[in-house]
């Protein structure tokens, strides 16, 4: 069999098991996420922190309540990291340098899960477990209860309330997130990684030499790192570690964990809405970028452009083997579509088209299917500009499941999509303007790339790296912990404002003049709008970086 016979099987197979539950664990999702009745353990949880789970909010207070549970969040991971040589099994690992505990807060928190430290080397067993895992689950569930929250807001009509945050942050890290893990960390360990909390073992190396191997919690923080789209891994070399990825099925379970829940999101939005069409159009979308994306890159990749890749007949630098090239892109196609951020493979070595692939899809605002939750609302949020766009053809006032999108909520909808671009072009420009820039291993294109993946990954939380510039240093800790903070709340801000806007509004009769938004029509209307608005966005940065080097 071939390798490019392989990758076909390989990703279709993916697709047929990402629709065979696409509308049972929707159905899923849908029920707990909308159901009134607590269980045990969550009525605890309430009683606990004071939470009245029958009160609902309105946007505002939604927002706020998102805003100081991620302060409080930082906070605490921040200390914990500063005081880890203090705790139980600290593996003897010295605190967190101050710029480094900030950054590393501030990116799990967020959901980013960036990473300018070696994780084996610099956390101990404690703060992977009850400092990095559990931001794991609760940023996933962040930002799945936003968009359920914006659902809502299209959803109910002459209302302010969207549901209570402190309900929606339980429930779905309770009923959603952690039966999940679970499994699949049994599923992990059965494939071989690796769920202890050794200190490590001496081993003997071909050379003679003594390595010492760390060993820890490791399956179990694996299966939440891709389930939640988070990406940090336990080791440096995060999912390419036989221990985190230790074969090819497992390879294939790490990327249906990560587009499970966000594939499986629209089908929530279709039940909550009342309209199971219109969740199967924002599917398609997703399924039609990302359909394109693997392709591409594949393509790109198994072309292995470039002398040495040619002379050689494969783009195998900073690939592993028991992958190939194929399974390697599409793994690195699936955590940049997403915000995982997770790699099986080194990005910076890809072939200078493939790699400008996984900057594109991070630059489309990981739509598809994009994050655990911010991947829907990001997504509507396009929907929203599409049936404006719409409007503004034909002469109507744009109206969408019954709302009219009037000046207030396509300024929403604009600062939500303004913001990403803005911190990486201008993160980029100030990272050379203050000579931040400089290169380990390249200059040139090359080297730009590098730059603009950096504050890309930062801005959109995806968490990736190029590689090839150090970014442990005050400096780059410092711009790109302010670009995750950014990139993730002040677009969550919006998105809450929009649904609370929606929310108020009287319910709008469809008419002959009304868009249907669950048609072929619209589906490749939202296609286009997302296309353009990153070439028209992005394009010049990424011909000068990726694009002049390919050429």
């Amino acid at each position: 069999m071939t390798m490019t016979t392989a990758g076909v099987i390989f990703v279709l197979t993916l697709v047929a098991a990402l629709v065979a539950v696409y509308k049972p664990f929707g159905d899923y999702m849908f029920r707990a996420v909308s159901g009134t009745r607590q269980s045990r353990v969550e009525r605890g949880i309430f009683r606990l922190v004071g939470v009245n789970p029958a009160a609902e909010q309105t946007w505002g207070v939604y927002a706020r309540s998102v805003l100081a549970f991620s302060a409080v969040s930082i906070l605490f991971l921040y200390l914990f990291q500063r005081v880890q040589n203090h705790l139980w099994l600290s593996l003897g690992f010295d605190p967190v340098v101050p710029h480094g505990a900030w950054n590393t807060a501030v990116s799990f928190v967020t959901n980013t899960n960036w990473q300018s430290y070696s994780g084996e080397s610099t956390m101990g067993h404690l703060v992977q477990m009850a400092g990095l895992a559990v931001q794991n689950f609760v940023s996933a569930a962040v930002g799945i209860a936003v968009a359920v929250a914006l659902v809502r807001g299209f959803a109910r009509s002459r209302t302010g309330q969207l549901g209570n945050f402190w309900v929606d942050l339980t429930r779905i890290t309770l009923r959603i997130l952690l039966p999940i893990a679970v499994l699949g960390a049994i599923a992990l360990m059965i494939g071989g990684a690796v769920q202890n909390l050794s200190a490590g073992t001496d081993v003997s190396t071909l050379t003679g030499g003594t390595q010492t191997i760390t060993g820890g919690p490791v399956a179990s923080q694996e299966v939440i790192k891709e389930l939640g789209t988070n990406g940090g891994g336990f080791y440096n070399v995060n999912s390419a570690h036989p221990f985190e990825n230790p074969t090819a099925w497992t390879n294939w379970l790490e990327i249906f964990l990560i587009f499970l829940i966000p594939f499986s999101l629209p089908r929530v939005f279709g039940r909550m809405v009342g309209q199971n069409r219109q969740g199967y159009a924002i599917a398609a979308v997703m399924a039609i970028l990302a359909f394109l994306s693997v392709a591409i890159t594949n393509i790109f990749e198994l072309a292995g452009h470039g002398t040495v890749p040619q002379a050689v007949g494969a783009a195998m630098e900073g690939k592993e083997v028991r992958f190939d090239v194929s399974n390697s892109a599409t793994f690195a196609a699936a955590t940049t579509l997403t915000s995982t951020g997770a790699v099986n493979s080194f990005h910076d070595s890809f072939t200078s088209l493939g790699g400008m692939m996984t900057m594109v899809n991070m630059m489309l605002g990981e739509v598809a299917p994009g994050g655990t939750g911010s991947g829907l609302y990001g997504l509507l949020i396009l929907a929203v500009i599409t049936v404006f766009v719409a409007g503004l053809m034909v002469g109507r006032t744009p109206e969408y499941l019954g709302k009219k999108i009037g000046s207030r909520e396509i300024k929403f909808a604009s600062l939500y999509f303004l913001i990403t671009p803005i911190l990486v072009l201008v993160g980029t420009a100030t990272a050379f303007a203050t000579g931040n820039n400089s290169t380990a291993l390249n200059v040139g294109p090359h080297g730009l790339s590098e730059v603009l993946y950096a504050f890309t990954s930062a801005s959109n939380n995806n968490g990736s790296a190029f590689g090839g510039i150090t970014v442990n240093t005050t400096w780059w800790d410092t711009a790109l912990g302010l670009c995750m903070l950014l990139g993730r709340f002040l677009p969550l801000i919006f998105v809450l404002a929009l649904a609370g806007s929606l929310a108020r509004q009287a319910p709008t009769p469809a008419s002959e003049g009304t868009l249907p938004t669950h048609r072929p029509l619209f589906i490749g209307m939202v296609v286009g709008v997302t296309v353009v608005l990153v070439a028209l966005t992005f394009l010049p940065a990424l011909a000068l970086g990726p694009l002049a080097e390919g050429l």
